[in-house]
């Protein structure tokens, strides 16, 4: 997609803006944040909007990111980007690291500490299917994200949970990091929500998974870091 790099540089901090104060993101804050007039960002936006990578929401001024703009911007994270850990992240994949390893004689209680620690250092769902055990850990926290609490989306991201092992039997994404957002969901693809799991080998099945369920209104980088870390623990950890 052609887009300049000022496009570019304006849809990712509409996203992580966004992600941030879960409210539209308007020109006046992007024109302070750029140090360009507001007159020159909505010109920008207006093009973000006509190649279909932001909207407007019907009450509000500000734009919000569509599935194709978080699409853009996830297929620009680098592997440089997603190697180097900011401290934040570092921090929270040794917690994560900690309470797996405090359970590394028992499989089942690993898997179980690698799950909870995800759900509760992202804020999304966080679920492992090993076999044809499912593992899952922070509905009510996904739930209480903005976006699920008028309940339009509950009922397809319900759907999707119901689903998850069946479907990752079925489909068996092969990536170490594999996103799904939002309407790209082979189940409910209305529900706003995003996909973001990591495969990884386990003496116990071929196709074991960990990820995460969450709005398609996501820190991606970091949540992708702490997946395919996990991942990755999981693996040397079992």
């Amino acid at each position: 997609m052609n887009i300049t790099d000022r496009q570019r540089a304006i849809l990712a901090t509409i996203i992580e803006q966004y992600a941030e104060i879960a409210a539209p993101v308007g020109s006046v804050t992007l024109a302070k944040l750029f140090g360009v007039s507001s007159a020159t960002i909505r010109s920008e936006m207006a093009k973000l909007e006509d190649i279909g990578l932001i909207e407007a929401p019907h009450t509000s001024a500000g734009r919000i990111p569509t599935d194709k703009g978080y699409r853009l911007y996830v297929n620009g994270i680098t592997d440089a980007q997603m190697t180097e850990l900011p401290s934040g992240v570092d921090r929270s994949a040794r917690a994560i690291e900690a309470h797996l390893n405090s359970h590394v004689d028992k499989a089942d209680r690993a898997i179980r500490s690698a799950v909870d620690s995800l759900a509760q250092l992202t804020g999304n769902m966080g679920f492992a299917t090993i076999g044809s055990e499912l593992y899952t850990n922070g509905i009510g926290t996904l739930f209480s994200q903005p976006e699920f609490i008028e309940g339009r989306h509950v009922q397809a991201v319900a759907r999707l949970i119901d689903n998850i092992e069946p479907w990752l039997r079925e489909a068996a994404p092969n990536q170490p990091l594999n996103v799904f957002i939002g309407s790209e969901n082979p189940i409910g693809k209305t529900s706003g929500a995003t996909l973001i799991i990591s495969k990884f080998r386990s003496p116990f099945s071929d196709n074991s998974y960990i990820g995460v369920i969450g709005p398609t209104r996501q820190n991606y980088v970091r949540t992708m870091m702490l997946v395919r870390k996990t991942g990755t623990m999981l693996e040397e950890a079992l």
